[in-house]
């Protein structure tokens, strides 16, 4: 008898919007439909139904036993590395038979940076049809905002990881709650590096409050400052590659196949620029500013550093 894969667990923020909910419903059903062999269910945290708990005993009573849940995040902050595994751990009381494994959250993953990119050419139009048509234009990557300076942090890599290779003037960061800079802030700070024009492009997986106050926000700076021509993106949204990448996620989770930031790394993927060095065999090499190798500065050979081999 074959023994039925996991079931799909979606764990959400949760959000006063009722249409940034429904959003995230129709994404968990979405899954489902596409999944049939796989029970799939999903829940919040906070602020909207149905609770996390409530979906894991719908998975329950529909017979499950084993499930991988998926934080459906782009961060690591407080909910996806505190809440999410206390809310598991009070249903594995609940519910002593289940077990289940644990996912990681989705960003920043090279399928989400091209959606990214995309929600920038959308606003551009067909003036930013090539790289030439970006060298004026700057990006500003709004994310949620944390009091853990590791989310934050994610937030920078991302919008670092946006910028490589794909011709924009720069691509800088603000935060819409609880982090510096906030949005007019960084507007302001992308004018005094000298953007021509600026697209700001909320880092938000779907609608609600926070995206719309982003919006806002950026809609009201533009109006004291008419000589700077900015634009506003719309959210990621429920497109192909967040599905894509939710079952990537629910995969690695069933395998125990937690990698850490090979997602961006250019010698598994093809990062824009960074093409030719998809599969190039990796050896330790040598960073010509650390102290202590034998002849740097000095005439002698190179030596390979030993620290930095890339096993993938």
């Amino acid at each position: 008898m074959t023994t039925p894969p996991p079931a799909l667990l979606i764990a959400g923020h949760g959000t006063r919007d009722e249409a940034g909910a429904e959003a995230f419903r129709d994404f968990v059903r979405e899954l489902g439909r596409r999944n049939p062999e796989l029970p799939v269910a999903g829940g919040f945290i906070e602020l909207s139904p149905p609770p996390l708990g409530e979906a894991v005993t719908e998975l329950v009573e529909r017979g499950v036993r084993r499930f991988a849940a998926v934080p459906l995040m782009l961060v690591s902050a407080g909910h996806a590395k505190g809440d999410i595994p206390a809310a598991l751990s009070r249903e594995k009381e609940r519910h002593p038979a289940i077990s289940y494994s644990y996912g990681r959250p989705l960003g920043p993953h090279p399928a989400l940076l091209s959606v990214l990119e995309r929600r920038v050419g959308e606003v551009l139009g067909n003036r930013a049809a090539g790289d030439a048509d970006r060298s004026d234009v700057t990006v500003l990557l709004v994310g949620r905002g944390s009091t853990d300076p590791d989310a934050n942090a994610e937030v920078h890599k991302a919008a670092r990881l946006l910028w490589e290779g794909r011709g924009y003037a720069g691509v800088e960061t603000a935060f819409v709650s609880l982090a510096a800079p906030d949005v007019p802030s960084g507007l302001d700070r992308c004018v005094k590096l000298g953007a021509g024009r600026v697209v700001v492009l909320p880092y938000f997986l779907f609608t609600g409050i926070l995206p719309d106050r982003v919006r806002t926000q950026t809609a009201e700076w533009a109006a004291a400052h008419p000589g700077t021509e900015v634009l506003s993106a719309d959210v990621i949204g429920p497109t192909e590659e967040l599905l894509g990448l939710v079952m990537e996620r629910y995969r690695e989770a069933v395998q125990g196949d937690l990698r850490m930031n090979c997602d961006s790394c250019v010698y598994r993927i093809a990062m824009p620029g960074f093409e030719d060095k998809v599969g190039l065999p990796q050896q330790p090499h040598f960073h010509p500013d650390d102290d202590g190798h034998g002849g740097h500065g000095h005439g002698g050979p190179h030596q390979h550093h030993s620290g930095h081999a890339h096993a993938h």
